[in-house]
């Protein structure tokens, strides 16, 4: 016996809504500084564009272990810094 499946409408196509009012960016074109490994954007004209600042952060992790000589319980500790 041969079964046919109804097809159902996608469960995504609710949550669909219009895209906002887009802006144009000030930029076109966007190179990578060889010195600092940054973006560069530049407008028309060539003139660097001042993008705004952008924090950087870093992050350490260790592990740890305890009574290695037995069942060890380990564990870690984690750390961040921002700017």
């Amino acid at each position: 016996m041969i079964t046919q499946l109804t097809p159902a409408r996608p469960w995504g196509i609710s949550r669909l809504a219009p895209y906002p009012t887009t802006t144009k960016l000030p930029f076109t074109t966007v190179t990578i500084d060889p010195d600092t490994q940054l973006g560069v954007f530049r407008d028309r004209d060539g003139l660097v564009v001042e993008m705004g600042k952008h924090g950087t952060s870093s992050g350490t992790e260790t592990s740890t272990t305890t009574n290695s000589d037995s069942a060890p319980d380990s564990g870690h500790d984690q750390d961040s810094q921002q700017d």
